[in-house]
């Protein structure tokens, strides 16, 4: 089994950075990582089994969200290259807020099964930094 991990510590509160990341529909905090969008069906950025496409290319369904341990979990469905569905399965992306001494630790990892992990793990691991980073930037201001 594959893993990815990446952290950051914003200084910001744990409430608000959650408030900003959990709603699976709403992306606007990362404009220089995802460029579009795309709600796929009717269920709302806060329900399990909401769906959505990033940059018209990587498929995601919200499979698991609690807000009072400020944390969720998605899918990817289906995407580019090594997170397309012929070469990744059961893949789960997990993020995380919690209260720190600065203000609050956002952690997002994923598990997943491939035929090459080390693949997958140098397709995804800079998106998730590129995706803290701009969930820093956008707290932090």
């Amino acid at each position: 089994m594959g893993t990815c991990y990446n952290k950051i510590e914003i200084n910001s509160s744990a409430d608000k950075v959650w408030n900003t990341v959990s709603n699976f529909h709403d992306m606007s905090w990362a404009p220089d990582v995802i460029a579009s969008l795309s709600k796929v069906g009717e269920k709302g950025g806060h329900e399990v089994g909401a769906k959505r496409v990033l940059n018209e290319a990587i498929h995601e369904t919200l499979i698991e969200i609690d807000p009072q341990r400020r944390t969720f979990s998605y899918s990817i469905d289906d995407g580019p290259g090594p997170v397309s569905k012929d070469a990744v399965s059961n893949y789960k992306g997990v993020v995380k807020v919690t209260e720190s001494d600065n203000g609050c630790l956002v952690e997002w990892s994923s598990t997943f099964e491939s035929e090459n992990d080390n693949e997958v793990s140098e397709f995804c691991d800079p998106i998730y930094m590129a995706l803290l980073n701009a969930l820093k930037k956008a707290a932090e201001h």
